[in-house]
């Protein structure tokens, strides 16, 4: 789970249509893959009562994120339920909320604790409806991260707030577990996310620059912190994981960058090419992400490579469910999109009466979740205000 605010950064700018886009036209409310057999309805999720919203995760039937609240007085945490139609206040620790993560009944993110405070991680029970403030390990704030079962992975600082770590949390016992890091309690490290027992991130080093990191993956299980070393270079990071799969990047021996898969049951590296700099993500064998212009998916099995889209433009990932991808095209304005790495098919998707739209995540029944904008007030510009919204895909002759 990663918060995403380029929706409303192009609500606040009023973006202009400088360039073709996509096919389709700002008014379109529907739209259709290359292949022309699944379209996609995009449905407004409204507000708590402002002016805009944003959706920012996605499991079963609730989507969540944050919203402006009457007034635009704040901004606070929502669930929406897509059975019954009906969007929750999730209420804060103190000042503003965003939720970051959804799995089951439990919603997690972060809220201020005042207008000027830190930020501390929640975790809110659907079934309860209860707000519980997950703490830090000892220092002011807390950053989530990841979400899988009863696991909540992030970064906290410790006492003084000078350092920082990874942390587990668990929801069962409501308990946090300080992951530490490879150069010992006062080296820094970050989590990026949970698969099971495993939380991977990255760490600082003994006796290195503080800037020279390594990807970990941390067994919960064992309380084992294994470095994920490089793939010949000084430095590498770990941003997903998947089953026993790793993914990240990784410093060369020639001081090159480049993508990399890591097998904790072999302890083997692959390397994926300098297509795969950014935004790794891994679902199953397929790993997806981008050079910063384009991105590729990866097929772990036959080690295939191909480009998701047309090549158009600027491509970014979001996320992978699947064999579906989810993310962003700019090209030059922004829409968001959903691929199948599978066939190849790809589809933009729709906003709500304005231009640009931003896709977050998509659920394991294709429902995309994120942003899109409301017809412009100005003439002089492309969007409206952006509201969170689903694109829910259906079949057509």
């Amino acid at each position: 789970m990663r918060i995403r605010l380029r929706a409303w950064i192009l609500a606040g700018a009023g973006l202009l249509a400088v360039g073709a886009g996509p096919a389709h036209a700002a008014d379109t409310s529907s739209a259709e893959s290359a292949a022309g057999s699944v379209q996609y309805t995009v449905q407004d999720l409204g507000t708590l009562g402002g002016t805009r919203s944003k959706a920012t995760a996605i499991d079963g039937n609730t989507v969540v994120g944050s919203s402006l609240t009457r007034g635009d007085a704040a901004e606070h945490a929502f669930a929406y339920d897509l059975s019954r139609h009906t969007m929750t206040d999730l209420g804060t620790l103190g000042d503003s909320s965003r939720a970051t993560g959804v799995e089951g009944n439990y919603v997690v993110g972060e809220s201020d604790l005042s207008t000027d405070g830190p930020a501390h991680g929640f975790a809110y029970n659907l079934r309860t409806r209860r707000l519980v403030d997950i703490g830090t390990l000892g220092g002011s704030s807390t950053n989530i991260t990841g979400l899988n079962g009863d696991t909540v992975v992030g970064t906290s600082s410790l006492s003084g707030d000078v350092v920082t770590h990874a942390f587990a949390y668990s929801l069962r016992t409501r308990t946090m577990t300080d992951l530490g890091s490879l150069a010992g309690p006062s080296g820094d490290s970050t989590a990026a996310a949970v698969s099971g027992a495993i939380v991977v991130g990255n760490s600082s080093l003994p006796n290195t620059p503080a800037t020279t990191t390594h990807g970990f993956a941390y067994n919960l299980r064992t309380r084992t912190m294994t470095d994920l070393g490089t793939l010949g270079g000084s430095s590498s990071t770990a941003n997903d994981i998947s089953g026993s799969t790793v993914v990240g990047q990784s410093r060369t021996a020639g001081n090159g960058l480049t993508g990399y898969a890591y097998d904790l049951r072999t302890g083997i590296h692959t390397d994926l090419g300098s297509h795969f700099l950014t935004a790794q993500l891994i679902s199953g064998s397929t790993v997806v992400g981008g050079d910063g212009l384009l991105s590729s998916s990866f097929d772990l099995m036959t080690h295939t490579s191909a480009m998701i889209g047309s090549g158009r433009g600027v491509t970014e990932v979001k996320q992978i469910t699947g064999n579906v991808v989810v993310g962003d095209n700019f090209a030059p304005n922004s829409f968001a999109f959903v691929a199948r790495v599978d066939n190849g098919d790809f589809a933009y998707l729709a906003s709500l009466g304005g231009l640009n739209s931003s896709a977050a995540q998509v659920n394991r029944h294709g429902i995309v979740a994120g942003s899109a904008a409301l017809p412009p007030a100005d003439p002089s510009t492309a969007n409206g205000p952006f509201h969170a919204a689903v694109w829910v895909p259906h079949t057509v002759a």
